[in-house]
């Protein structure tokens, strides 16, 4: 079973009369691998920086192994941190830039010698120990960064964005790198970043955050498959998002129909919010459709086409294999095991209509560059 190591108890935080965080509850498991994942300003970077003793929350507890740590300075923590900028000492090389912190403690030479070598061998840089840092690449410097921080063996990792300023093909191949740096030092990693799939690929467990509070924790297939609210949906992959009502356990009515699910425990004829993913529709004949609709745009993304096609002023998103060219009049059925069932939230009607789907495409592929919270 597994060990809580850190507690978050009610933790709030207020800069200039603002709140930035409001109420956070959250336990960390030891050699857990967990993600706070939220846009900018959402307050992740926030609790990062108070697990790590940089911030002093407005109240609330920081409990470590069960001690309150509030007035703990970070230097005294089991805790290390990776930013996103490495902060590495350009006049020194990778061995003395990991031995750094060893040497700082007055460690034994021969234990130092032992412990980065080691560390060179886990983040996959043997033989690099005499490079001189700005002669590496982000992605080597990105290792270096972190194995320096490992060397110390504390009990956490923070990293906050560490992969953001490296390419798209650099960014993955250091996604399995973390993972499996992870998995072999056994180290509790805390994670922050706003890249879905990054979160959805590494993470043992995924804290979903908007607006100082959190929106919902769990597996990554848990938060993709059954989102707690419109906001989760949204931000967790695409979404089409709809008004329906719960007529009653399994029987959800939408756009004038009725179509069977496999939620239950509403009420009867509670108002909900039907989140329908966009890769589980299938595209049928019109005369075989539940809902017929207009394809309206079609966009080639490699693997598939993303279709926005129109049903009654609705524009739905589907993720399909086939070509349909645009003014195709296309049938839309639904699986009852697709559709998902969400209680009404403040996020109701906020997403997952893709009238303005070219300006939201255009806004996730801008970097979302350095976060300010």
């Amino acid at each position: 079973m597994s060990k809580e190591l850190i507690r978050l108890q009610n933790l709030t935080m207020e800069f200039d009369g603002e709140r930035i965080l409001d109420g956070i509850n959250l336990y960390i498991n030891d050699h857990e691998f967990l993600t706070l994942l939220g846009p900018s300003g959402c307050g992740k970077s926030t609790t990062l920086r108070i697990i790590g003793g940089f911030l002093t929350p407005t109240s609330g507890n920081v409990l470590f192994d069960g001690q309150r740590i509030n007035d703990v300075p970070a230097y005294k923590r089991q805790i290390n941190t990776v930013f996103q900028r490495y902060a590495l000492f350009p006049h020194l090389d990778v061995y003395d830039n990991i031995a750094f912190g060893l040497r700082v403690a007055k460690v034994p030479k021969e234990e130092i010698h032992e412990r980065v070598t080691r560390m060179l061998e886990v983040v996959s840089l043997k033989g690099y120990e005499n490079r001189n840092i700005t002669a590496l690449s982000g992605g080597q410097q990105q290792r270096v960064a972190i194995a320096r921080a490992l060397v110390n063996e504390p009990k956490v990792l923070l990293l906050d964005e560490p992969l953001g300023a490296l390419d798209l093909r650099l960014r993955k191949d250091m996604q399995n790198e973390l993972k499996r740096i992870q998995q072999a030092t056994g180290i509790t990693f805390i994670y922050v970043t706003h890249d879905q799939e990054e979160a959805l690929s590494m993470s043992d467990t995924i804290v979903v955050m908007d607006n100082g509070r959190i929106q919902q924790i769990g597996k990554p297939e848990d938060i993709y498959n059954e989102p707690k609210n419109a906001f989760v949906a949204d931000f967790i992959g695409e979404s089409n998002i709809l008004d329906g009502v719960m007529l009653d356990d399994y029987k959800v009515r939408f756009f004038g129909k009725q179509f069977k699910c496999v939620d239950k425990g509403f009420q009867p004829n509670e108002p909900v919010d039907v989140v329908i993913r966009p890769e589980d529709i299938d595209i049928v004949e019109p005369s075989e459709g539940s809902l017929t609709g207009t394809v309206a745009s079609v966009t080639f993304k490699g693997l598939n086409y993303d279709i926005i096609v129109e049903v009654k002023g609705f524009k739905w998103l589907i993720q399909t294999t086939d070509f349909h060219p645009v003014g195709a009049v296309i049938g839309i059925r639904l699986n009852p095991e697709d559709i998902h069932i969400m209680k009404k939230s403040e996020y109701s009607g906020m997403f997952g209509d893709y009238s303005s789907y070219s300006a939201e495409y255009d806004e996730l592929t801008e970097d979302a560059g350095d976060e300010e919270e």
